[in-house]
């Protein structure tokens, strides 16, 4: 079983959104030919690896995919990212560059200006007698410790107390992969939980605060728990699904 194409997670995506390929070409400046093309896996006019990433990157932003994590399965997809071209093969030698040759140094005059400057040294010693005494100035050791005026009382910042209800707040979310598929996951500040290739067999949990957004690229692929109770009716083989989840409900007494 493969998993779900990019062209068929663009397409997908777009008739979810309730967009045109001219209202998509029109928000990213994207050819319509192009876009067709896409939504079809051909990226032959695209004009190479660098171009088709940032065709996808676009795209997936304007039918409300996350798109860095649409560009990393592409690049699982499409082996990977362009790999850097060495600077070797930019920066080449045209023509060799002849250093001059370094001689060995001149030991007699170094020599002879050692001997200087030891002679000039030892006559200002014998001239200036007592006068080359170092002269220390009053150094006070700085104290490590701020200076506290008498009768103040040294308060510390009380830390806050964890809440009691945060726990009654969080939402946990268990995915189990029947067969490989695209998963991505965020809190309800938009913070990212997971995005990326849950594989087959596999199975995950992550708790957030308030709400957890999940993006299912193929809801027949995976089994939800929220709250430890099983999610029924996400959807069929290759359906590209988006649900939000919120923590569970408190019992009435």
């Amino acid at each position: 079983m493969q998993e779900q194409s990019i062209g068929a997670m663009l397409r997908a995506a777009r008739q979810t959104a309730g967009l045109s390929v001219a209202q998509v070409s029109a928000a990213t400046r994207i050819r319509e030919a192009m876009i067709h093309c896409m939504e079809q896996d051909d990226y032959g006019q695209c004009g190479g690896a660098f171009y088709a990433r940032g065709h996808v990157r676009a795209v997936a932003r304007a039918v409300g995919l996350d798109p860095e994590a649409t560009v990393h399965l592409y690049d699982q997809q499409y082996g990977g990212p362009p790999q850097p071209m060495p600077a070797s093969a930019v920066f080449q030698a045209d023509r060799k560059i002849n250093l001059p040759e370094r001689r060995g140094p001149n030991w007699t005059m170094a020599l002879g200006v050692a001997l200087a400057i030891v002679v000039v040294f030892g006559m200002m010693r014998v001239m200036g007698g007592a006068s080359d005494q170092v002269r220390t100035g009053d150094v006070r050791a700085a104290s490590a410790r701020p200076s506290v005026p008498p009768n103040t009382p040294i308060t510390e910042t009380p830390r806050p107390t964890p809440s009691k209800t945060s726990a009654k707040n969080t939402v946990t979310v268990r995915i189990t992969a029947k067969r490989s598929s695209y998963v991505s996951l965020h809190d309800a500040e938009g913070h990212k939980l997971f995005s990326g290739t849950l594989k087959a067999g596999k199975t995950s949990t992550w708790r957030a605060a308030a709400k957890v957004n999940v993006l299912l690229a193929d809801a027949g692929a995976v089994t939800v728990h929220v709250n430890g109770k099983k999610v029924k009716g996400l959807g069929g083989r290759g359906e590209v699904v988006r649900r939000s989840f919120g923590p569970p409900k408190p019992q009435s007494r």
